[in-house]
């Protein structure tokens, strides 16, 4: 039974103030509305950016009537390291790289590695029984010392039609072959060159690579550079396609591209400080031919409609990039 209050009647129930009801839950319902109505970019503006490039290291080989005779040691080639076709004495040589950071210990990474798997290799092969007079046959690459480089820039946003060339590029390019590539990185280096007004930050990096290591380091910096975006709203690779971007926004105050290459030839850029040095940089890479080219990539961001990159997240992103 229910307990009676002194005089036999139930103890009155208490209900909270109208008004005390009304002063708590509409500022939570207001909160939620403005949480709501503010569109996604103004809470986290999106850094998605663009990518385009192709490329591969299949390696060439000598012809089989260059081996020489059984009985021998073979070349340099035959007793090279990590399948990169180079003996010991041609490895020193790539120690030498420029730039720094980031760029290159991965280069000095990828050397290590293959001097590493190429005495693993000789160790497994002196094992041999002495009195062969013929080894196995050996695919043997021609391929001499890969370069490695790296260009990258900061802009002013006001490059917006370097944006809409980018784009262009990556709806029409041919990245499935050398010629296509090649003229990629043309058209690219000529877009850049045509907006020197916009030119904010430059910087350059390359090294020598011995073969065999040239495509673990070309992927661990290309992986290095799109982990910067956001997203890849715009891409080109390979011949395979993919367009969610389209626009830009106008509250970005910088653009950041990277221009990541693999070559045959030998390539120094040197070190960047002016615009004369970049238009020279500029000018060496657009100048690679398609028989040396290869892998290539270009990246940028932002891209997508909503983008911001401010100046300081790109000297965050970019600790490399230097003031002209």
């Amino acid at each position: 039974m229910p307990r009676k209050g002194t005089y036999g009647a139930r103890a009155p129930h208490r209900r909270l103030p109208r008004r005390l009801l009304v002063g708590l839950i509409l500022p939570l319902l207001l909160a939620g509305l403005v949480t709501l109505g503010v569109p996604a970019g103004a809470q986290a503006a999106p850094r998605g950016g663009g990518r385009i490039g192709g490329g591969g290291f299949a390696p060439r080989a000598i012809p089989r009537s260059s081996y020489g005779g059984g009985g021998g040691g073979g070349s340099l080639y035959n007793r090279g390291f990590g399948g990169g076709g180079f003996g010991f004495p041609f490895i020193l040589p790539f120690f030498g790289f420029g730039g720094g950071g980031l760029f290159g210990l991965l280069i000095f990474m990828a050397i290590a590695g293959v001097v590493v798997n190429g005495l693993r290799g000789a160790i497994g092969g002196g094992a041999t029984d002495g009195n062969s007079r013929t080894a196995a046959p050996v695919r043997v690459q021609s391929d001499g010392p890969v370069t490695i480089a790296q260009l990258q820039l900061g802009l002013l946003a006001g490059a917006r039609t370097l944006q809409q060339d980018l784009r262009q590029l990556a709806a029409a390019a041919d990245t499935s072959s050398s010629t296509g590539l090649q003229r990629l990185l043309q058209d690219t280096t000529l877009s850049l060159m045509r907006n020197p007004e916009y030119w904010l930050y430059a910087n350059a990096e390359q090294g020598q690579v011995p073969f065999g290591a040239a495509e673990a380091t070309f992927n661990r910096l290309s992986i290095e550079e799109r982990s910067k975006l956001d997203s890849e709203t715009t891409v080109n690779v390979g011949g395979s396609r993919r367009s969610g971007g389209g626009g830009s926004s106008g509250a970005s105050d910088c653009i950041a591209v990277t221009l990541l290459l693999a070559s045959r030839s030998k390539l120094d850029l040197g070190t960047i400080s002016s615009g004369e040095e970049l238009a020279k940089a500029l000018r060496l890479m657009g100048s690679v031919p398609s028989s040396d080219l290869l892998s290539l990539e270009v990246i940028w961001q932002p891209d997508a409609e909503g983008g911001v990159l401010s100046s300081d997240t790109l000297l965050t992103l970019y600790p490399q990039l230097q003031h002209l």
